[in-house]
């Protein structure tokens, strides 16, 4: 058995009130996505003052906290995101948005705040032997070209050398303080597809001498509903679903084209290749054996968030340590969700972690949820207890 004591909730006690001012000053200030300039000067300056070595301006407004103790050349990385959503806050909190339109709808202040409050007391104790790279990323909803491509592209982990890298989500309706990890795919690759259909416009008593788009669309729409069921291995998992179509403006009036936006969701890399190659055959096959023609634009969103087995059985004890097995769900289930982190895990190993936001909540993306802040102690005595352990002598 080591002699070496780690993190407890305990230790964290002290600070939940400075947490909580910090988490909800970032609540009240929401930034969307390329945005967050405030967001990335007030966590800088925090990480300034307890002693980091701080490089702003990561793949925009990203920031990047570095601290060394002992002697170790070992390296480890832990990643908060900081942006939020363009939605209209509803939850009456005194702490409310005070920004129109904006809102932290998904939580990303309350993993701002933990990691933060992991960077404290980091600082204060500097019981580890190596370097911690605490990244805070900007850009995590933006769909494409996110905070974490672009971090990447900066250098990241040329400038920043990571042995693997960790994350963490809160999950509202997973009781507060339960951890979840799943070794291998966690969450979902996430494309778009957007089409328009070419039809020819005409009077509504005469359809004979038009191609309606919109019978083609509709015609698209069912066949569409094949391509998983049809397609996929029953064993594997995979979501199709249409959620806009938009052509026409008056009911006499047969329409020029129609536009439909579809989100494709898949577990691997196989999947994901087949959904794509299915979806363009059969809606060119449906298009024309209507007369029609159609465009297709397949958007590649963020793939799928592999965890390394060796990691997330690591995460997963220090988990266990902190708040015992009877607070860690592994394997958790897949997650149709998606999460620009699983770049980074392309490039090293990890584990993102899932955090119970509390049962009874309101979902992510919901005008009226809020992180709870039972959660700061508990997610800093995590990611604190991660990087003593990780870079402990015990494991050198």
């Amino acid at each position: 058995m080591s002699e070496h004591r780690y993190c407890e909730v305990a230790d964290l006690a002290e600070a939940r009130s400075e947490l909580d001012e910090i988490r909800h000053h970032l609540h009240k200030h929401p930034e969307l996505s390329y945005e967050e300039a405030d967001t990335s000067r007030f966590v800088a300056g925090k990480l300034e003052s307890w002693g980091y070595e701080v490089t702003r301006h990561v793949g925009g407004h990203g920031v990047v906290a570095s601290l060394k103790a002992g002697t170790s050349t070992r390296t480890v990385g832990v990643r908060a995101d900081m942006d939020a959503l363009p939605i209209q806050e509803l939850t009456g909190l005194d702490y409310a948005s005070v920004h129109q339109g904006k809102m932290h709808a998904c939580g990303h202040d309350g993993h701002t705040a933990v990691l933060l409050g992991a960077a404290r007391q980091l600082a204060r104790t500097r019981n580890f032997d190596g370097t911690v790279h605490l990244i805070f990323q900007p850009a995590e909803e933006a769909g494409s070209d996110s905070g974490a491509e672009r971090m990447i592209a900066d250098g990241l982990f040329e400038r920043f050398p990571c042995e693997a890298i960790f994350g963490l989500h809160n999950h509202p309706g997973m009781p507060t303080g339960t951890f979840g990890f799943r070794a291998g795919p966690l969450m979902a690759a996430c494309d778009t597809v957007k089409l328009r259909v070419h039809g020819k416009g005409g009077h509504a008593a005469r359809p004979h001498l038009a191609v309606d788009p919109v019978f083609v669309g509709s015609s698209i729409v069912m066949a569409l509903q094949s391509v998983v069921s049809r397609n996929v291995d029953p064993n594997e998992a995979a979501v199709v679903t249409v959620g806009a179509f938009r052509s026409g403006h008056a009911p006499n009036v047969i329409p020029e084209d129609a536009v439909l936006e579809m989100s494709v969701r898949s577990f691997s890399p196989e999947v994901r290749a087949t959904l794509e190659a299915r979806i363009r055959a059969l809606v060119q096959a449906q298009a024309q054996s209507y007369g029609a023609t159609v465009d297709i634009e397949f958007i590649r969103g963020y793939p799928v968030l592999i965890n390394s087995e060796a990691e997330t059985g690591f995460a997963r004890q220090v988990a266990e340590e902190l708040v015992g097995p009877e607070h860690v769900i592994a394997p958790f289930p897949p997650i149709a969700g998606s999460e620009d982190f699983a770049y980074y895990l392309q490039q090293r190993p990890g584990c993102f972690v899932r955090l119970g936001n509390g049962e009874g909540r309101p979902m992510l993306h919901n005008a009226r949820y809020d992180f709870n802040d039972e959660n700061l102690t508990i997610g800093a005595a995590f990611w604190t207890r991660l990087v003593e352990r990780f870079l402990s002598k015990d494991r050198a």
